[in-house]
């Protein structure tokens, strides 16, 4: 991993020096745009719209237009009066439980490593987070935007979660919900059965992402064939599955019964194809405990009808 910012966490009187490391990736497969009839890379060019030029990147400023229409430009001079004091500094504003942290405010995760010859002070601030089960809030300026973010620690390393400010959140507002029916005691009774039987601990490790998955064998398969364009792809079949639930309290039984199913049948991975392998096994050994009666049939002695006279007359 590369580091893409240095800077130290202003923890009380102490300095942590720490290196930002971007904790994510993306593996998605990206695509060129081409021409359809030659295969050509399309190209984009910053063409201005007065003069039709095109313009290098570093005579390009940037403007805002407000809504009655008046464009204020600003150069890379304006934004450096911005205040950005805190642009090599992590200031800790408080420290709060991490439960009152909405899961929506989080958006990007950075990892932390000490960058110092002696690390005691980062080795610190961790553990502490660790034992007061605490988050602590701070201030993080990247590429010229202060952000909020919450600080934490996983297995002794810091962590930083970027925060979206309150007001970037939209506030759900649904017509739908006001006049919605509460739920009846049966039908939570039957949701809660069927949470308890589909409930597990999660491990991220169970849960790929298949989309990617096959655009990758589909992609590798192409250029096995030499760049073939066209491709059939199977279309997931919906036979006998209900276009709209009408009674709910019906669907949660057939789901907690579905559920329960899932469980007794070796606790079936998520994503897999298990119970499909299951059902083949279970052909393949019918079809061979059938050849098997049919061969003891073929193969067993003419025996059987003298030893049951013999019962008879013993009878």
């Amino acid at each position: 991993m590369r580091s893409i910012w240095k800077g130290a966490i202003a923890f009380g009187l102490v300095n942590v020096p720490v290196k930002v490391y971007s904790a994510t990736e993306s593996h998605d497969i990206r695509f060129h745009q081409v021409h359809a009839a030659d295969g050509g890379r399309i190209r984009y060019q910053r063409v201005c719209s007065e003069c039709g030029e095109i313009v290098p990147f570093q005579d390009i400023d940037k403007a805002y237009e407000s809504d009655d229409g008046v464009r204020v430009v600003l150069t890379d001079d304006d934004f450096e009066k911005l205040p950005a004091a805190e642009k090599h500094e992590i200031p800790v504003l408080q420290f709060v439980p991490i439960e009152q942290i909405d899961p929506i405010l989080f958006e990007k995760t950075y990892y932390l490593e000490p960058d110092s010859a002696s690390p005691k002070a980062y080795a610190l601030l961790a553990a502490t987070l660790e034992r007061s089960d605490r988050t602590a809030l701070v201030h993080f300026t990247l590429r010229q935007r202060t952000r909020l973010a919450a600080l934490r620690t996983t297995d002794g390393v810091l962590v930083l979660q970027a925060l979206l400010w309150p007001d970037e959140v939209r506030a759900a507002e649904f017509g739908a919900l006001d006049d919605v029916a509460a739920p009846t005691d049966k039908e939570l009774a039957m949701a809660e059965t069927l949470v308890e039987s589909m409930s597990e601990d999660f491990d991220p490790a169970e849960f790929t992402d298949e989309y990617q998955l096959e655009l990758r064998a589909l992609l590798d398969d192409a250029i096995e064939r030499g760049g073939e364009k066209v491709f059939q792809v199977a279309e997931a079949s919906t036979e006998g599955e209900d276009a709209e639930v009408l009674d709910l309290v019906a669907a949660l039984q057939r789901s907690v019964k579905a559920a329960g199913g899932k469980q007794d049948s070796d606790d079936q991975d998520s994503g897999t194809n298990k119970a499909a392998t299951k059902k083949a096994a279970t052909k393949s050994t019918g079809r061979n405990a059938s050849a098997k009666k049919t061969a003891a049939k073929k193969t067993a002695p003419k025996k059987a009808a003298p030893k049951k006279s013999a019962a008879r007359k013993r009878a």
